[in-house]
């Protein structure tokens, strides 16, 4: 299998007044092109961190990270930015949707943005495989957390993405539309290949992807695979 995601010696600080605070310590990881994938850890553990550097939203201090073969170091600003929309989809805890844009626009938008054409066509498509083909003209406050995070996952696969990052996907809602949610991304990840990284604090939801990392104040305290039958 081909690496999509590969990791190696990774640190980030940040600074608080006169100190500095070491958020990632020595992080080595890779993952392969189709896998599914989560970071677990508690709170303050840098799970989030850790996925805004894989996904090019930030810098490391140090450590390699090359993202659909391509090391994300190297890369400027807009450099960095173009391969996301190319390559990268996100999911987040807070939807994270344009309150004054219908559930079809939220998913038109960043098509008509990449010059896709017919984009109107494939959001409505999109929106149908997440199970809203009635919702398509409501507003997200027309819609329960759980609508609003399928339009999100729409949004997220709406470039075709190599990779999805969802942060705390269900973190908003309730148990069974979490588990609805959660449904629908490892479908997809099935249907069109697309590797799926999740990071959650949920063990449950971790266990049910191929592999896992999890984080302790920063560093990888354990890894494993989990064979998929």
């Amino acid at each position: 299998m081909a690496k999509i995601l590969n990791v190696s010696n990774l640190e980030k600080s940040y600074s608080s007044g006169s100190k500095k605070l070491k958020v990632l310590q020595n992080i080595s990881f890779t993952i392969e092109k189709g896998d599914t994938f989560s970071i677990v850890g508690p709170s303050g553990s840098g799970k989030t961190t850790l996925l805004g550097l894989c996904a090019g939203l930030d810098r490391a201090d140090t450590g390699i990270i090359e993202l659909c073969g391509t090391n994300l170091g190297v890369l400027s600003e807009d450099e960095r930015a173009l391969l996301r929309s190319r390559e990268v989809g996100f999911v987040f805890q807070d939807f994270q949707l344009l309150p004054t844009l219908t559930a079809l626009e939220n998913v038109v938008v960043p098509l008509e943005l990449q010059g896709v054409k017919k984009a109107s066509k494939k959001g409505i498509e999109l929106l149908e495989k997440v199970g809203l083909a009635n919702r398509l003209h409501h507003y997200p406050s027309q819609l329960s957390g759980g609508e609003q995070q399928r339009v999100a996952v729409a949004r997220a696969f709406s470039n075709g993405p190599s990779i999805l990052f969802a942060d705390e996907p269900t973190g908003n809602l309730d148990a069974e539309t979490g588990e609805k949610i959660i449904r629908l991304l490892f479908d997809l990840n099935a249907d069109t290949g697309t590797t799926l990284v999740i990071v959650t604090h949920d063990m449950e939801l971790a266990d049910m992807t191929q592999h896992q990392i999890r984080l302790k104040g920063g560093k990888i305290i354990t890894e494993q695979n989990t064979p998929i039958s």
